[in-house]
């Protein structure tokens, strides 16, 4: 889908919603709600104050990155809701909740897609991505159930997106620090452990570092490790403005990339330390280690293997003249 079709789509569902809330089908929403609802992680850089109304409505087709106010009906794997401070509040059914829509790709937990109706959908990510459930693993239990009570929109009719606030535009400059990228064979391989321990040992020997997660599932835990190693600013992807990055287009993905470097690259910082999520056989970041916008803005790889096959020289070389990278450094769990 081109940038023009997406606009228009865009211009389309917003002209729908100004309709709703013209033909008064949607409802008003008071801040005394907003502030007693748990909000989520991937709302962090919203201004909740612009929601003043709800578009509700069961053929309202949402979008990946739209604010939902759902009500927890039944808890399942998902417990707690990491809120934007980075804290673990508790849920209770019966609880409303502002979340995302968003796909989750996560081998080891869930698989989701955003549903094409505000129907009964699953909290598939404690960050905060409501979405309809197509998989899950064997060592996970059902998910939260959710039932979406609205989109939230602002006084004009516009729903609330997460890329109302993604981080301004700027253009990349010709100069940016050292850029090490962190990827790996699959989840849990040890990626942000790795970049985490890159991170502490760099400024340990005085250098200014910065940090990014370019790609992955809206949840602060990665941000907070990598906070604590000592990064002097470290941003994410729902700093541009995604809920999450699976099903996202490469060229976004690398629009993603590119204003992450180029906000980092803003600071006085000597190095850049990257996180690319999940493993070689996931689509978006296979497309992402393969592009020329990732060989030209990161001077070194490092590859985080979950097991001693991952990391085999054999299956490394192969790897690199896929890619076209040579990592100069092994790490990970193996």
């Amino acid at each position: 889908m081109t940038m023009q079709t997406l606009k228009a789509v865009e211009s389309c569902i917003q002209k729908v919603d100004r309709i709703k809330l013209s033909t008064g089908c949607a409802e008003p929403l008071t801040w005394e709600r907003l502030a007693r609802a748990k909000s989520a992680y991937s709302t962090r850089r919203v201004e909740l104050t612009a929601a003043t109304h709800l578009l509700p409505g069961d053929t309202l087709q949402p979008c990946a990155g739209d604010l939902v106010l759902a009500r927890v009906e039944k808890l399942g794997q998902h417990t707690r809701i990491e809120q934007p401070s980075g804290r673990r509040a508790q849920l209770y059914p019966g609880d409303e909740i502002i979340v995302c829509y968003g796909n989750r790709y996560a081998p080891d937990q869930f698989e989701a897609i955003v549903p094409e109706y505000l129907d009964e959908c699953c909290l598939v990510a404690a960050g905060g991505i409501a979405a309809q459930l197509l998989s899950r693993h064997s060592s996970m239990k059902r998910p939260t159930v959710i039932q979406p009570l609205g989109l939230l929109a602002d006084d004009a009719g516009h729903r609330l997106n997460l890329m109302d606030w993604g981080l301004p535009h700027i253009p990349s400059s010709l100069h940016r620090p050292y850029t090490l990228a962190v990827a790996g064979t699959a989840m849990n391989a040890g990626k942000t452990t790795t970049a985490a321990s890159l991170i502490r040992g760099l400024v340990q020997t005085g250098h200014r570092v910065g940090a990014a997660k370019v790609t992955g599932t809206g949840a602060g835990g990665d941000r907070w490790a990598l906070l604590d190693a000592d990064a002097e600013r470290v941003l994410d992807f729902t700093d541009a403005g995604h809920a999450s990055t699976y099903r996202v287009a490469l060229p976004h993905v690398e629009t993603i990339l590119h204003q992450l470097i180029a906000h980092l690259a803003s600071e006085p910082l000597d190095i850049l330390v990257l996180e690319v999520a999940d493993g070689l056989f996931q689509a978006e970041t296979a497309q992402l280690l393969a592009s020329p916008a990732f060989a030209r803005r990161v001077d070194g790889v490092v590859f985080a293997a979950g097991d001693a096959l991952g990391a085999r020289p054999d299956h490394a070389g192969d790897r690199d003249r896929r890619y076209g990278h040579c990592p100069p450094a092994a790490a990970g769990r193996a």
